[in-house]
């Protein structure tokens, strides 16, 4: 038991975005009735911006700078300098994951492009150590592995499932927050008062 909770704290990138979908079907199931596809499309992609990346890059920012040793050593790696920006970069996509859950379209896929990138690009790096160094170590293979790779796959489908089924104007997802707004400037193209 005490290594299954190990292993669900340090495997927060993965226990994160599960907490966040059972979060969204607790929402789903509670909020209005009729359930619509667009509202569940549209809750599961705001549960994952809160918790798959808003909160689990803010708890990676935390991880990498104040307990670099800890997570270089899950990774098999040597504790080094690198953590702190390691740990301010998944900061800056934290924010921008926050930043996202009540936007439009385009700033929802910069929020899932960036950390995208990076675990992939991690992902890549993780096989690399597999194969040249025999790194097998927790957070470099197995479970983490995979979830680097999937992960993002999933949260691009969401974003794809919920841009094509989009909430009617004015509509709340069952947590309460309006639809996706658009935040470009209103263009009046009435006469100017006088």
């Amino acid at each position: 038991m005490v290594d299954l909770i190990g292993l669900l704290i340090a495997g927060y990138f993965v226990t994160l975005p599960v907490l966040g979908m059972l979060v969204a079907l607790v929402l789903i199931a509670i909020g209005p009735k009729p359930i619509t596809a667009a509202r569940v499309y549209e809750t599961l992609l705001r549960q994952f911006l809160l918790f798959g990346i808003g909160l689990a890059y803010v708890v990676n920012f935390i991880f990498h700078s104040f307990f670099g040793e800890l997570a270089a050593s899950l990774i098999g790696w040597e504790d080094s300098p690198f953590q702190f920006e390691v740990g301010v970069a998944s900061l800056g996509f934290g924010l921008v994951g926050f930043f996202a859950i009540s936007r439009d379209t385009a700033v929802r896929f910069a929020a899932l492009l960036g950390p995208a990138a990076f675990v992939w690009g991690a992902a890549v790096g993780h096989i690399i150590q597999i194969v040249t160094a025999g790194n097998h170590s927790p957070g470099n293979a197995g479970f983490m592995l995979y979830a680097d790779i999937l992960l993002p796959f999933i949260s691009f489908v969401l974003l794809w499932l919920a841009a094509r089924h989009p909430l009617p104007e004015g509509q709340d997802a069952p947590d309460g927050v309006g639809g996706t707004a658009d935040l470009r400037p209103r263009v009046s193209h009435g006469s100017p008062r006088r």
